[in-house]
C-alpha cells in the first residue's frame, strides 16, 4: 500500500492530513517533506532535491513520521472506541 493511501483509508482529507502533520511532527524538514510528498504529489527524487538530501534518507524520514502519524491515530481511535 503506497504510503498517501494509509490516511486515505482512514477517510482523512487534505485538511486534517495537513493539520496532523502540524500538530505532530516538529522538525520543519520533516513537516516540509510530508506535506510536499503527501499532499502535493511530488516524488522522493524532487523533495530530496528541495532540502538537499540523499533519497534513501528522504524516504527513510517521510516513513519514520508516517509512522508517528498513523500511531497516533491508532491511539485516537482506540480511546475513542473505548469512550475516554
Amino acid at each position: 500500500m503506497r504510503i498517501k493511501d494509509c490516511f486515505k483509508k482512514k477517510g482523512l482529507k487534505a485538511s486534517e492530513i495537513r493539520a496532523l502533520i502540524d500538530e505532530n511532527i516538529l522538525s520543519e524538514r520533516d513537516r516540509r517533506l510530508l506535506k510536499r510528498i503527501l499532499l502535493d504529489g511530488i516524488t522522493y527524487q524532487k523533495a530530496s532535491e528541495e532540502v538537499n538530501l540523499s533519497v534513501r534518507y528522504t524516504i527513510k524520514i517521510v516513513h519514520k513520521n508516517v509512522k508517528i502519524l498513523l500511531d497516533i491515530l491508532d491511539e485516537n481511535e482506540t480511546d475513542h472506541k473505548k469512550g475516554t
